[in-house]
């Protein structure tokens, strides 16, 4: 795979700074992996493919005309949060992850990268929406759960007019599940984006839900609730 190639097939500048930012992103991500687990993909022509590429995708259901803020919800190394702070300074990106030694991995990540346009808190989805509800633009989720789930930990941050982009390769299923949930919530799906990795590494959607009404505030509820009753 040609990374620069798949760059400006996104209309993303490959520019000297970016590269480097990329290989310096790869290269702590392996160092940190050998004694933390964030990744079972190491081989860097597949994190570069699975991993950077992928959270790139998301780029094409972001208007980035303007500044925005966008929240990823359960990030663990940092996709598609970081890839994308990289790639563009009018993304305001705020994480959050409930396991705390990641999220001390963000910070000097953030850091060693020279990124100015990131924070990351040691929070929880259904506690963070207490303090910032109804407060991003743009939430997104990568494979963290199932859709009901997922909608009902994310919906609840989206502004009225923004979306909850979540991550999957066959989201079928469960979308058919997650319909209730995602109107419950005050949201709709708005379109799906397909697209597949280069060298042959699989189909990945983009599932856009468009916040169109304040989210009832009963929800979130606490994660036991939802994980043992979703909507």
């Amino acid at each position: 795979m040609d990374f620069k190639e798949e760059l400006k097939k996104l209309n993303i500048e490959a520019s000297n700074d970016i590269m480097n930012k990329f290989d310096l992103y790869y290269n702590k991500l392996i160092e940190v992996n050998s004694y933390m687990n964030l990744t079972a993909i190491t081989e860097k022509n597949d994190v570069y493919n699975k991993h950077f590429l992928d959270s790139l995708y998301v780029s094409k259901a972001l208007d980035t005309t303007k500044k925005i803020t966008l929240l990823d919800v359960g990030s663990g190394a940092g996709f598609p949060s970081i890839p994308l702070a990289i790639v563009n300074n009018n993304i305001d990106v705020c994480i959050i992850d409930a396991l705390n030694k990641r999220i001390n991995f963000l910070n000097d990540l953030v850091k060693y990268l020279g990124l100015n346009n990131v924070l990351a808190y040691h929070k929880r989805a259904e506690e963070f929406a207490k303090e910032k509800r109804e407060s991003f633009d743009y939430v997104t989720a990568r494979a963290v759960a199932r859709l009901n789930v997922l909608s009902e930990l994310c919906l609840p941050l989206v502004k009225v007019g923004g979306y909850f982009i979540a991550m999957k390769s066959n989201v079928d299923e469960e979308l058919e599940e997650a319909n209730n949930a995602i109107k419950k919530l005050g949201g709709s799906v708005e379109d799906i984006l397909e697209f597949n990795l280069p060298d042959m590494a699989g189909k990945r959607q983009l599932i856009l839900i468009k916040k169109i009404s304040n989210t009832p505030s009963k929800y979130p509820r606490e994660f036991k609730k939802i994980k043992e009753k979703p909507l």
